[in-house]
């Protein structure tokens, strides 16, 4: 039976670069493989795009009320046989459309790959990944380090090179906002012991 797997990690733990890298072991093997990533990251607009340079053009950009498991069908009609579905930026998906990536695999016996962030800067669920968490057969973490050299566990937000703790959930990078993965004792350092 396929599965679902949720690979998540904090800010550049290689989520992307890891989901490049499967692509193109599928395809090593003349399998095919299906790329989606929620439109609501508008970074690399249509492709996925790794911290390292790599990129990857996405077949399917999701969304929010988007149904995922009919615009896969679709794309299995104009590309024949699939034999995965790779997701970036999974913790943007709704709830709804997780529950479809569980039906690809089960109903559909396609792996899905999710890849994408447990939390936000405020240290709270994304509802995709939370959902992720909740029905994925196989939940793996991926890791990276703080700049002390302790393990990143937490994702701060930047605003004019100033931690932030406060504001919308999704603020994706660019040249107003970054981020940086920090362990739990730097994120509570910098954010005056506050986690929410």
């Amino acid at each position: 039976m396929a599965k679902l797997y949720f690979r998540h990690g904090a800010m550049n733990s290689g989520k992307s670069t890891v989901l490049i890298q499967a692509a193109h072991n599928y395809e090593e093997r003349d399998q095919t493989v299906i790329v989606a990533k929620p439109a609501v990251d508008s970074k690399g607009a249509g492709t996925v795009v790794s911290r390292l340079g790599e990129s990857r053009t996405v077949d399917l950009l999701l969304a929010p009320g988007d149904p995922v498991r009919e615009q896969f069908h679709a794309a299995v009609e104009e590309h024949g046989p699939v034999h995965c579905l790779l997701v970036d930026e999974a913790q943007f998906l709704t709830p709804e459309q997780v529950d479809d990536l569980l039906r690809i695999a089960v109903l559909d016996g396609v792996p899905v790959l999710a890849y994408g962030l447990r939390t936000d800067f405020r240290t709270e669920a994304f509802p995709g990944a939370a959902r992720l968490l909740a029905v994925a057969h196989t939940v793996e973490e991926l890791r990276t380090i703080c700049r002390c050299g302790s393990k990143a566990m937490f994702n701060a937000r930047r605003v004019g090179g100033e931690f932030i703790f406060e504001g919308d959930q999704v603020a994706i990078d660019g040249a107003a906002v970054s981020y940086e993965s920090l362990c739990a004792a730097c994120y509570l350092e910098r954010s005056g012991g506050r986690l929410s």
